[in-house]
């Protein structure tokens, strides 16, 4: 019957973290599993993350870069999951989606534009 495992492992995130564009260009990932090359406000990317994972659809979540085992960038935009699903591709669980970006924020600004999942309208200094 293949590999038997106890329990569903599911995680839970209060953000959404991707790959940087690079990634998809030298073919180390799929396109949906990174950053697009251009983050621009009100467009809509689709999401592609290993695992099952659940992400909160009511309210607004950072959108940060990672390089993998926890080491993520500060918020680069401010996003709202539109949906997400869960399938598996050659039987491994995966979490596909779209979100929609409703800010884009300056990676250099001293401004706190999230505290933990919580966004702060205003940004406020650090």
């Amino acid at each position: 019957m293949g590999k038997e495992k106890m329990g569903i492992a599911v995680e839970f995130n209060p953000d959404l973290a991707l790959r940087d564009y690079s990634h998809f260009k030298s073919g180390k990932r799929k396109k949906e599993e990174c950053l697009p090359a251009k983050i621009e406000k009100g467009n809509v990317y689709s999401f592609l993350k290993s695992g099952q994972r659940n992400y909160w659809l009511e309210g607004e979540l950072p959108l940060l870069k990672t390089e993998g085992n926890q080491k993520l960038s500060r918020p680069l935009a401010s996003i709202r999951i539109l949906e997400a699903t869960h399938v598996l591709i050659k039987e491994t669980p995966h979490t596909k989606g779209k979100y929609k970006v409703l800010e884009v924020f300056d990676i250099n600004s001293p401004k706190v534009h999230f505290e933990s999942y919580a966004r702060l309208k205003s940004g406020t200094p650090a």
